[in-house]
Order: C-alpha cells, then structure tokens, then sequence
C-alpha cells in the first residue's frame, strides 16, 4: 500500500424558490462522523483553493438542491470572506444551524489501524512542513479503513464555529474517494483514477478494501498532468493495455491530454457525471463541482 501524499441557482426537476425548497425539506469535531443521513436538513459550504459555495437539498429525494456560489475576494482571508457572505448570501441567512464544512486541504492518509489521535498533529505537521494558524482535523474512511488527517485554518474554524451548532468537517475529496471506490468493483481490471480540480489533480487506486496509491499535483499544464500519470502508472505496475484510467472533473486541455494518453494506454476514459450519477439532471450542471455532486448523488 503506498500513501503519498452571488447569485443563488436552484436546481432541480423544474425552478423554485429558496422557500419552497425549505418547506418541502422540513414536510468542533477532531474525530467526525460522516453518516449524513440528513443531508437535506444540513447547509454544505465547500471551502476550495480560492472558492467557496454554499448548498442544500435533496436531489435524490425531490430533484431539488440550491446551490450558491460566492465570488472571493483574493485580497482578504477565507475566514474574512466568509464573514462577509453571512450580510448578503441568501442561505448563509436562511437560518440553518447544522453544516457540513467541504474542505481542500492536504490530507494525510493512515491506515485506521495504526492512527493514534495523540500522533496525527505530530505527523501531520511533519508531512507537510508547515505549523501556522491551523487545527488538525481527523475523519474515518470505513469502507476504505483508512483515516484522513487534514487541517482547517483556526480563523475560519472560529467564523463557522459563531454560526453553526452541528458542525461536521471532512477533506474536499472524501466524497469523491468514497463514491469511486464503491464503483471500482465493476469489472476485473485494475482502475487508476484522477480527479482535476482547480488547477491540482489528485491521483488515487484502491485495492480491496484500502488504497493502493493516493497523492495530489498542480495540473496547470497538460504536459504536466501527462508526465505525472504516466509515471504513477509505470510507479503502481499498472498495465498500458488491460488496465484502465479514469479522469474526472476539468482537465487542462482536455483534448490534448487525452488524445496523447491514448499513445501509451489502451483504456482510458473521461468520466460523464450524468452517466456516473444515473442521469439525475442534477448531475450535468456543470457549474456544480464533482465532489460536491458525489455527496449529493453518490
């Protein structure tokens, strides 16, 4: 096993109010518990590089999610630009008090067996060479026995903390772990997977019940994206022609990339979030992150 390391849109069947979406849903932590069972009932924020959103529904109940981007300002922290989205997001004001906090911070992976609450900061500052104005989360990966050691900056813990009373926190890419590896079982071939999201591309296999392989890169460049895939492949032993890959989300330069993955591996893929999440219409909105979609659809 090798660990590496303002304007609101609701979506849905037909176009609703935020009120509506409301009334029909209602007929911290260092350790986090991720059955969300009320997802409905509970505001996601995701927390990206530079971005951040805001969503809640039950797409796979009603058709229905409202989601709501927010347009960062660059020169002020996260925290202080979540601070000002409560004076003008419409659902940052709808009162919610339960949050699910989606957030793309360097994780950590441990096999469950050997993670000692009492060790994770140590090792995790260790890992990552840095020791700021952080808090050391932990989340349990079941199906994968795993947990992930990620961090959140103190500062915007605290704005979320004067909000909310039921806070959950887990890594940005949890969801897409999770979705993917309960798909992994179709099929006899081995599957490398690589998930691009604003500018990083995460890498990751399974085997079994465990990860394989998992790390992160900055993806600006094609030519990149390419180097690093095809070394991972040749790193994990995986097999130019009956193995497959799989990429997920916004590539950069998608036709180049994939048009010269195909001189070197016979099966590969772009992944279509519609065809991967049942053709729910949620799922084409490209405006909606995939990982965001895996905790909705997944």
């Amino acid at each position: 096993m090798i660990f590496i390391n303002r304007k609101t849109n609701v979506i849905g069947k037909k176009c609703v109010s935020l009120q509506m979406v409301k009334s029909n849903m209602t007929s911290a932590m260092t350790e986090t518990d991720h059955n969300i069972s009320d997802k409905k009932l509970r505001l996601t924020i995701r927390f990206g590089r530079s971005t951040m959103a805001f969503a809640v529904g039950a797409p796979q109940e009603n058709g229905m999610l409202v989601y709501e981007p927010y347009e960062i300002n660059a020169g002020i922290s996260m925290a202080a630009n979540l601070r000002e989205a409560f004076t003008v997001s419409e659902l940052l004001q709808s009162g919610y008090k339960r949050v699910l906090a989606e957030l793309d911070a360097p994780v950590m992976l441990m096999p469950a067996d050997e993670f000692k609450t009492q060790d994770a900061e140590a090792l995790y500052h260790h890992t990552y060479h840095r020791q700021g104005n952080e808090e050391i989360l932990s989340s349990v990966l079941s199906d994968l026995n795993a947990v992930a050691v990620f961090s959140v900056n103190k500062d915007l813990r605290l704005v979320i903390d004067d909000h909310f009373q039921d806070i959950r926190f887990q890594p940005l890419m949890q969801s897409v772990w999770t979705h993917l590896y309960r798909r992994s079982f179709a099929g006899p071939r081995r599957k490398l997977y690589a998930y691009f999201h604003e500018k990083k591309m995460e890498v990751f296999s399974f085997q079994q019940n465990r990860f394989r392989f998992s790390n992160s890169y900055e993806a600006t460049h094609a030519h990149d994206a390419l180097y690093y895939l095809l070394y991972i492949w040749k790193l994990t032993g995986m097999d130019a022609d009956k193995d497959e890959l799989y990429l997920i989300g916004d590539p950069p330069h998608r036709d180049w990339l994939v048009e010269h993955i195909g001189q070197y591996l016979k099966l590969y893929r772009v992944v279509d979030p519609e065809t991967d999440f049942g053709n729910i219409p949620l799922a084409g909105r490209k405006e909606i992150p995939y990982d965001l979609k895996a905790i909705y659809l997944g």
